[in-house]
């Protein structure tokens, strides 16, 4: 399922909670995207992230996402939602990016990890891949200063 369409995208950044970090998301003559901004880590901030809006993927026959990207050296996160709340749990893929280089990220659903607003969660189940409804971007973990993600391309794969 393509997501060409950058009206289903929604920022969210640490100004939810009193933050100052700023972001956009941008379609590219390329047809790609570009997620792009500056982290702030004052007023206790220090995240900018780009989400889906709910729905439902019908994943439930696929192990994982496969993203082709080109970052700027920092380390973002893959979040995966399976409720259409604003806040809430989710699941947490970390990678490093290649400065300024095209690279394939792998994201197994069972090596996505539960988290509740920057917290890793215990006692919680895996991904239920029939329940995916939201997929995003994050930059934290106090990465302050401007930041660039590229995204070439996301698909769903079963093997």
């Amino acid at each position: 399922q393509k997501s060409g369409n950058l009206d289903d995208w929604r920022i969210v950044n640490d100004g939810v909670m009193g933050g100052l970090s700023q972001s956009e998301f941008i379609l590219t003559k390329n047809n790609t995207a570009i997620f792009k901004g500056t982290v702030s880590l004052e007023n206790n901030g220090g995240f900018c992230s780009v989400r889906t809006i709910p729905r439902s993927y019908k994943l439930e026959d696929y192990r994982g996402i496969i993203i082709r990207l080109k970052g700027d050296g920092k380390n973002y996160q893959f979040r995966i939602r399976t409720n259409d709340r604003f806040d809430g749990i989710s699941y947490m893929y970390r990678y490093e990016t290649a400065n300024d280089k095209w690279i394939i990220i792998r994201v197994p659903f069972d090596e996505c990890v539960p988290v509740f607003r920057g917290r890793i969660l215990d006692n919680v189940k895996p991904i239920n891949s029939k329940k995916v409804q939201q997929i995003g971007f994050l930059i934290a973990d106090k990465q302050a200063g401007r930041f660039k993600l590229e995204i070439g391309w996301i698909k769903a794969y079963k093997n």
